[in-house]
């Protein structure tokens, strides 16, 4: 069996209670939501997938987020829930070797971005808040970092997981990377009426960092919007979107109004990726709706 899942802290949490339930004995294929919905994955029949899109090929399938609701049969489960490893540890309660209660309770917390402002200022005060920020699928080289973190969350508390010295080393690089970036979203950001808009197309490589700051940074803001390359080629931007963490009042559906530009993602964070020359309408159309701030479901 293979596990297809996505590279961020929930995907590696799910992969970590799947090994631990089943017999996995193939590599983890890593794949984006965007991959799966443009057909660039194969799928196999023994593959689980754990917070991406459903495929048909697949064998069993996990997932929580509000564009992805199934539309036919399939072992698994899918609901909308804070995090997909959440359902992963409802499926299989009772075939676990170990507790896994508090790194689901801090996953839920950390996927649902269910954060104080204490702990999106200060991550480095929060392991597993702090952990999870040492994840992101765009590290070009997390691969073996990844599967060294699911093997560890699998047998050791947080506590022995934090004393590794690879986590060790990781854990300081985003610390310093959190720094810097603080500096560079506050560069870059603009504030449109109630949303904050963060435009890193002006980078070759857009920089990655703590992305609940800018909800700090602009607590007037309900949504913030991201603006970013997606790969140096400069062909494709991807256009992130959130609620407001601190800000309650955003009444868009997220995942929904992406959809029509065949991106998704839950009722309160998404994204899309559009080709370079399509940015602008598509960015306009969105801030539109988000000015607006009207239900749209």
């Amino acid at each position: 069996m293979r596990i297809v899942t996505r590279p961020d802290f929930d995907g590696i949490v799910c992969a970590a209670l799947l090994y631990d339930a089943e017999e996995i004995d193939q590599p983890i294929r890593w794949a984006e939501p965007n991959e799966l919905q443009k057909g660039q994955v194969e799928i196999y029949d023994e593959d689980i997938i754990a917070n991406l899109p459903y495929h048909p090929n697949c064998a069993m399938w996990f997932d929580h987020h509000f564009t992805n609701q199934p539309d036919t049969p399939f072992e698994g489960l899918y609901r909308l829930a804070p995090s997909a490893a959440g359902l992963v540890y409802e499926y299989y309660q009772g075939r676990f070797q170990r507790d896994y209660s508090e790194l689901i309770h801090q996953t839920d917390r950390i996927d649902a971005a269910d954060l104080t402002m204490e702990e999106v200022l200060t991550p480095e005060r929060y392991p597993y808040v702090l952990l999870s920020m040492t994840v992101s699928g765009r590290d070009d080289d997390g691969e073996g970092y990844w599967g060294h973190l699911i093997q560890l969350l699998r047998r050791a508390d947080i506590e022995a997981v934090l004393e590794d010295p690879l986590v060790r080393e990781q854990c300081a690089r985003a610390i310093d990377r959190n720094r810097r970036f603080a500096e560079i979203v506050k560069a870059h950001t603009r504030l449109e009426g109630h949303v904050s808009i963060t435009d890193f197309r002006p980078f070759g490589t857009a920089p990655n960092g703590n992305r609940f700051l800018v909800y700090s940074f602009y607590p007037e803001a309900v949504a913030s919007v991201k603006i970013r390359y997606d790969g140096p080629g400069k062909e494709r931007v991807v256009i992130g979107v959130g609620h407001s963490i601190f800000n309650p009042n955003c009444r868009v559906n997220v995942g929904l109004m992406l959809a029509q530009f065949g991106g998704g993602g839950h009722r309160g964070a998404g994204s899309c990726t559009v080709p370079a020359a399509e940015a602008d309408s598509c960015l306009a159309s969105v801030l539109e709706t988000l000015s607006r701030n009207e239900p749209n479901e």
